[in-house]
């Protein structure tokens, strides 16, 4: 599993923005701190719930130069959807081939529904040197991370 003082595994994928564009994560590392929040599953209301969290606090991550992105398997087009309907104004990483959350060590199945490969519910931040500061994952998808944790660790980080 990737953790704190780890070099966070590069990628690139699309990222919805209300339009589709691609981010490579390397190429991003000037708008560090970064905040990658995996997320289950876009409409889900837990996840619902957490992005909101995350746009309400949106200005807490700004005075520190923080990027935040969502993360989720979920297509680019439900994404935009998803990012839509809640007002989110922060970008969403696509990871429909999965390769993300396999290279996070974040892939779980909810077997009892027939639902494989979503991301854990799980907080990254990373530095301009690519180096993550802070690592939450949760197994139980009901728990959201601590919000007031995260900004600490942007703040640390910045």
């Amino acid at each position: 599993m990737v953790r704190q003082g780890d070099t966070a595994p590069d990628f690139t994928a699309p990222l919805s923005t209300g339009d589709i564009e691609s981010i490579t994560l390397s190429d991003r590392l000037d708008e560090a701190p970064i905040v990658l929040a995996f997320f289950p599953g876009a409409f889900s209301s837990v996840c619902t719930d957490e992005m909101c969290t995350f746009q309400d606090r949106l200005s807490a991550f700004s005075e520190f130069d923080a990027t935040v992105y969502g993360v989720s398997v979920d297509s680019p087009f439900a994404q935009n959807a998803f990012r839509e309907r809640n007002g989110l104004t922060f970008d969403i990483v696509s990871d429909f081939d999965r390769e993300i959350i396999d290279d996070y060590d974040v892939r779980m199945d909810f077997e009892d529904l027939g639902v494989h490969g979503v991301a854990k519910r799980s907080v990254f931040v990373i530095d301009g040197d690519g180096e993550i500061t802070y690592s939450w994952v949760s197994d139980d998808p009901g728990v959201e991370p601590d919000y007031d944790e995260v900004e600490d660790a942007v703040a640390n980080t910045a």
